[in-house]
Order: structure tokens, then C-alpha cells, then sequence
């Protein structure tokens, strides 16, 4: 009896895009003998075990099996961690999360709301037993303490499980201690709600109270049985959650963080170290104007450390702001026309260097990742690398071209390097830059390489990849698909390996491919992000641009153009169909942005202010509003629109708005409702058939 090959979507699917058994997540000791991280085993595994490397022998050891610490019993996740995982776009099991002591020989973390810590020298874990569902444990610097949430309230335990007590607790209902509010985990990337000092004996917790909050409701309408959720979501325009900040000490006494808060209410950044004071960098509601604010403990004052202005929008970054061990701040800002990395009020990178995160901070240097500025004279199409910087230059670390990111404490650096000829990461461990060990994935091997091009279009040098199928040979024009995300904080042309596995599935279906990113992507200068401020449309032109400029050079038949995108590349295919019919016969629109009111306050209003003094903003990018679906371009062209009915970010009022609007204009639509998902498609069926009814909707209005 032969069994049938399971085709690349269910595989897809079934390996959660090929990262199940990839190793992750990585801590490495100070003194450089043992790196931690997370792993399954096997690449259809979700369940994430946690392991330890030694880096003298390369030897990896498991430190806590999540099946052994349940007893092989299902995982029971509440709902706080449910949305905690879904802000964090976690979709794994088992160990999904883990937090070190100072020295990386305690390991905390949470399983089906439980605490457990490990010993990592000896490679055992065990349960502590508190109240829970436990939510983001984490040790002190001095391994004596392990903080947690639950039920609201900030805790902390001994290590060995005694004395555990609230710090905090909620004084009603719709306030937190010690978590991220929903706009700070969504959109600012700031997942925590607590801080250690470096002295272990008090913590810098954060109090939101979400009251103001408008509630929604989200249903599923498959279950009617079930009570609808009510979830507080701050849309474009309407009041956010109030965020304080409190030092709170061991025993209890709290003094409250003071700075104005009318003026700046966000609390975007927060970074201690024993390098210097409480750092945070807090900003105004309209993202132009941010403080670098240096806290007094005992007191709770503040003193402005620094401050940025800027005419359109100010960004957030990866592990900044920082101090470096000697007392300098460390910062990424936008000088010059360039993103550059400086420390105290020195710029320590120019023009040829678009800086795009911290990575860590030592006496001797600086060490980041960053791509190719707009000044450099190779532009490395879709590669980014990692550097050491100080006062005498910069040295590149990562050689190959690709991503590559890196983790380093003392003389270890743990490089994770993402290749266009290698499918999924390598891993390798340098001490004092040289390879000492790698640690090994089990992820699965897809099967399938990208035949990729990676190029430029248009006149904007827009970065581009085209993917033909792979079998073939000819230069007969083909149908064209393109496959853009094409907004902020995400770039899809990447030089990697497995970015482009769907996009080239999709080629093998007859489909020459296109992928864009335009004006408002990340990677290549603060005037090129910022284009889009006031006006998203302009994502479409440069898709359009560079598909046209393409076309000279490419074997694609413009008379056949469809385009499918999620979220914001959703958003801008409903776009494509509905403002260029001239050039897009079909559109597919998963879990689009439709009417830009309805998205949350700090992402929207970054890009295009308040909707009360600047509705134009909000018309003009609205695919239902005056600008949008009441003046039709014609002819009509089919749209595929699908969204999950458990959205809670993108919720589904979006697409059920949308297909209002196209029905009473009389537009051609197919609407296809995901039941129980929600802006992730994790579920392996769902996530299967989703990409074989997209295959045959282009097929079908392709002809």
C-alpha cells in the first residue's frame, strides 16, 4: 500500500511555515560557558522544550520538557495568555517563553498557567506552587526571587517557592499590574509590564487601567452557544487605556513614577541596568515628540535625559533606549536623511548604514543590525546584517548575504543567519568571533527552492523578487500574481531561503510572481518609511510602478494581473481591485484594514492623525469611505475577501463592512468567513485549503 505525498500547503501548515523544531529564543551566560534557548523536536512538533548548550564541549542537554512537567496532560491556557500570545504572534506550545537571573543558572517560565523554574547547571526543573494562571514569570538578577503576573496582580515568590505575595494588586475591575496593555504589545512591541532593578530588591511595574477603553464585542457566530468576548479596543480616535508607572519595593512600599503624562501618555520604552538610573522613553500621542527620561528610585522624579522631534512620526526600535556601561546613552534616530546609531551625542554610523536595532552594548562596542542606507554604494538587496560599532569604525560580523541577527553577552555571540540558498536558520556560536559550535534545528527540509530573482522597478528603485515556476523554460508571457505585504514594520523582499515558500508555490501553479516593497516598507531611509504619511494610496502606486518597469525585462502578461495580500497587504489589494482596474483583473483580501477608523489609535494615528482634524487622511486610504467604494473606477473586477471571525486586531467588522459596500454598489465579491480564527491562521486544515481556494479563485477570474 503506498501512501500519498502530503502536498506543500498541508506541510506548510502542519510545520507552522517550516520553523517547528527551529531553535529560538537565546540567553547567553556572561561568562560565555552556556547558551539557553528553545526547541522542539522534530520540525511537526509544536511543544518547545527548554535546552542549554555548553559552548566548550557543544554538547546540548534539555533543561524542562514541557510533557514530563504536565505529565503528558493537554496544556489549559487562559485567556490573558491566549491574547498575550496572539500580540506576540506566538502559535507554538509547550515552552513558548523563557526569563534568566543575571548569571543564566535560573530559568522561570509558565506552562498551562503553572510556574516552574529550572536549575541550568543541573538540568532540572520543577514547580513552584502559586496562584495562578501564572503569566510571564520572570527571576531576579540575583536568582533569589521569581516576579510573576496573576489575575492582574504583580507577585513575587522565593526561588525556592516560599513567601509568595501580591506587590500589586488590582484595585478594580479593567486594571492590571505588571502587564502590556493592548496598543504597548501590538504596536509599540513593548510585551512586558514589569522590570527588575539590578539590585533584585525592587521592580518598576506598570498599572493600566483600560476603563476608557470603548468595548467591542467579538463573536462566533458558529458557536452560538458561546457568550460573545467583550474586549476593550482603542480605535483610531478614541480614548486609550491610562498607563502609571510605580518603583515598588520587596516589601510592598510603592512610590509612583511621575512625568507629565497628559502630554506624553505613552509609555513606549523602559530599560534598568546597573549602568544607571530607570530609563524610559515616553511619547506624545501624536508620535512627534518623544522624552528619554532618566528615573530617580527613592523619589520617583524624573530628569529629561534627551529629546526628538519630528514632523511626521517618530519610530520605535529594538533595544533601544539603552546606557552604556559607561553612562552614555545609547539611541537610534533619524539625522541627516539617514537612521544612524548614536551614543551620547555622537553619531557612530552615517549614510551608508540604515540602523535597525541594538543588539547589545559592551565597554569596547556597539553591536547592531542594519542594512545597506541609501549612501552605500551595493544596495544588498533584501539583506541585513549584523555589526560591531565604536569611535574607530565599523566591522561587519555576518558575511554571507542574507539576514542575519545575533544575541551576545561578554566574548560569545550567537548568530542566526537566514540565507537564500539554505533552507531555514544556521545557528552558530563565535567566541571572540570564531566558530566554536552550531546548534542544530530539526525543523523540516520544505522540499521546494525559491526560483528567485531579486531585483529593482520602477523609477523609485523599488526592491523587488519575481519568482517564475520552477519547471519553467520558455518565454511565453504568464499571468501575473503579486504578492506584496507592502507596509510598515514589515519588509517581504528578504534574502532568505523560505520567505518566498507560498510565493513560489504559487508560481508553480502557472503564476509568474511578483513581490513589492514600496514607499512606507522598512530598510532603506527614514524619507522612504515616512512617505506614506497622510496618505497609504501611495503603497499602490509603487506596486503598480514597479509591476509596469518589470514587464520590460520579465516575460509577464499584464492583461492577466491579480494580487493577494494579509492585513495591510490585504488592505492594498481590496485597494488594487477597486483603484486600478485598468491593471488588476482579481484581488484577494485576507483580514483587511477597510475603513482605517477602525484600527487601533497608535499604529493609525502615527500615519494619519487624528480622524477628527484630518478625516481626509482616513478618506483617501478608506476602501469604503468617499474616496474609496462610492466612486468605483470601472469595470468591476472579482475580490476574494477573508477574514477570521475571531480577529481581535483586525476585527471582522472590516470585511463584513467591505462587502456591504460592494453589494449595494452591485461589486462582484466572494466572501469566506475563518470560524474560531483570528488574525493568525494556525489551524492546519483552515490554513491548507485556504491557499487551494485562493489557487482556484485566480484560476477561476484569471481565466
Amino acid at each position: 500500500m503506498t501512501t500519498e505525498p502530503v502536498s506543500f500547503p498541508r506541510r506548510h501548515a502542519r510545520t507552522q511555515r517550516f520553523t517547528l523544531g527551529a531553535p529560538r529564543a537565546f540567553a547567553v551566560a556572561p561568562d560565555g560557558s552556556r547558551v539557553t534557548f528553545l526547541r522542539s523536536t522534530s520540525g511537526t512538533d509544536p511543544a518547545s522544550s527548554l535546552w542549554v548548550l555548553d559552548t566548550e564541549t557543544g554538547e546540548e542537554r534539555v533543561a524542562a520538557d514541557p510533557r514530563a512537567l504536565l505529565g503528558g496532560a493537554s496544556e489549559d491556557l487562559s485567556a490573558e495568555e491566549r491574547a498575550r500570545r496572539e500580540r506576540s504572534r506566538e502559535a507554538g506550545a509547550g515552552i513558548v517563553a523563557h526569563a534568566t537571573d543575571a548569571d543564566v543558572e535560573l530559568a522561570s517560565f509558565a506552562l498551562s498557567g503553572r510556574l516552574f523554574t529550572a536549575e541550568l547547571r543541573a538540568g532540572t526543573a520543577r514547580e513552584l506552587p502559586v496562584p495562578g494562571p501564572v503569566i510571564d514569570p520572570r527571576p531576579s538578577p540575583d536568582g533569589r526571587h521569581i516576579a510573576y503576573v496573576a489575575q492582574g496582580a504583580l507577585r513575587v515568590v522565593g526561588a525556592e517557592g516560599e513567601g509568595d505575595r501580591a506587590l500589586a494588586e488590582p484595585e478594580s475591575e479593567g486594571v492590571t499590574y505588571g502587564l502590556a496593555e493592548f496598543i504597548a504589545a501590538e504596536e509599540m512591541a513593548r510585551y512586558r509590564g514589569f522590570w527588575w532593578g539590578p539590585e533584585s530588591d525592587r521592580l518598576l511595574v506598570a498599572r493600566a487601567d483600560d476603563t476608557p477603553v470603548q468595548r467591542w464585542w467579538i463573536a462566533d457566530p458558529a458557536r452560538p452557544e458561546r457568550e460573545p468576548q467583550r474586549v476593550p479596543y482603542p480605535a483610531a480616535g478614541t480614548p486609550n487605556a491610562e498607563v502609571r508607572l510605580f518603583v515598588i519595593g520587596l516589601d510592598g512600599v510603592r512610590t509612583e513614577v511621575s512625568w507629565d503624562r497628559a502630554r506624553y501618555p505613552y509609555l513606549a520604552r523602559v530599560h534598568w541596568s546597573a549602568a544607571g538610573a530607570p530609563l524610559l522613553l515616553v511619547q506624545a500621542r501624536d508620535q512627534r515628540s518623544q522624552l528619554f527620561l532618566a528615573v530617580d528610585p527613592a523619589t520617583g522624579a524624573t530628569r529629561m535625559v534627551h529629546a526628538d522631534e519630528d514632523p511626521q512620526w517618530l519610530d520605535l526600535f529594538p533595544g533601544v533606549p539603552c546606557w552604556s556601561p559607561s553612562g552614555n546613552l545609547v539611541r537610534i534616530a533619524d539625522e541627516g536623511g539617514a537612521r544612524v546609531l548614536t551614543v551620547g551625542e555622537r553619531p557612530l554610523t552615517g549614510p551608508q548604514l540604515h540602523v535597525r536595532a541594538v543588539l547589545d552594548v559592551s565597554d569596547d562596542n556597539v553591536l547592531i543590525s542594519a542594512s545597506a542606507g541609501e549612501a552605500a554604494a551595493d544596495p544588498e538587496i533584501g539583506e541585513v546584517h549584523v555589526y560591531r560599532v565604536n569611535e574607530l569604525g565599523v566591522e561587519r560580523v555576518s558575511q554571507e548575504p542574507g539576514v542575519h541577527g545575533a544575541v551576545r553577552a561578554g566574548a560569545v555571540t550567537v548568530l542566526v543567519s537566514h540565507t537564500p540558498g539554505r533552507p531555514g536558520a544556521e545557528v552558530q556560536v563565535l567566541r571572540d568571533g570564531k566558530r566554536t559550535a552550531t546548534v542544530r534545528s530539526h525543523a523540516e527540509d520544505p522540499g521546494l527552492t525559491p526560483r528567485v530573482i531579486l531585483t529593482e522597478g520602477g523609477a523609485r528603485r523599488v526592491p523587488c523578487a519575481v519568482l517564475m515556476p520552477r519547471d519553467y523554460a520558455g518565454d511565453t508571457p504568464l499571468p501575473v500574481l503579486l504578492d506584496p505585504y507592502g507596509g510598515p514594520h514589515s519588509a517581504r523582499v528578504v534574502a532568505t531561503h523560505n520567505a518566498f515558500l507560498t510565493s513560489q508555490w504559487f508560481a508553480d501553479q502557472g503564476f509568474a510572481v511578483v513581490v513589492a516593497d514600496g514607499r512606507g516598507t522598512p530598510g532603506r531611509s527614514p524619507a522612504w518609511e515616512k512617505a506614506i504619511h497622510g496618505d497609504f494610496s501611495l503603497s499602490l502606486d509603487d506596486q503598480v510602478d514597479a509591476l509596469q518597469d518589470l514587464a520590460k525585462s520579465h516575460p509577464l502578461d499584464l492583461s492577466r494581473v491579480a494580487i493577494r495580500g494579509w492585513s495591510y497587504g490585504g488592505w492594498l489589494a481590496g485597494l488594487a481591485v477597486l483603484r486600478r482596474p485598468d491593471v488588476f483583473r482579481a484581488g484577494i483580501a485576507g483580514a483587511p484594514v477597510t475603513d482605517w477608523r477602525l484600527y487601533d489609535t497608535h499604529y493609525t494615528e502615527r500615519y494619519l492623525s487624528d480622524p477628527a482634524t484630518r478625516p481626509e487622511s482616513y478618506a483617501k486610504s478608506s476602501l469604503i469611505t468617499d474616496d474609496g467604494l462610492s466612486s468605483p473606477a470601472e469595470p468591476h473586477r472579482p475580490l476574494m475577501i477573508v477574514h477570521g471571525l475571531a480577529d481581535d486586531n483586525v476585527v471582522v467588522a472590516h470585511a463584513l463592512r467591505l462587502s456591504s459596500a460592494l453589494l449595494a454598489a452591485g461589486r462582484p465579491h466572494e466572501v469566506l468567513p475563518l470560524s474560531g480564527v483570528t488574525h493568525m491562521t494556525p489551524q492546519e486544515q483552515v490554513a491548507e485549503n485556504l491557499l487551494l481556494l485562493q489557487v482556484d479563485f485566480l484560476k477561476r477570474s484569471l481565466a
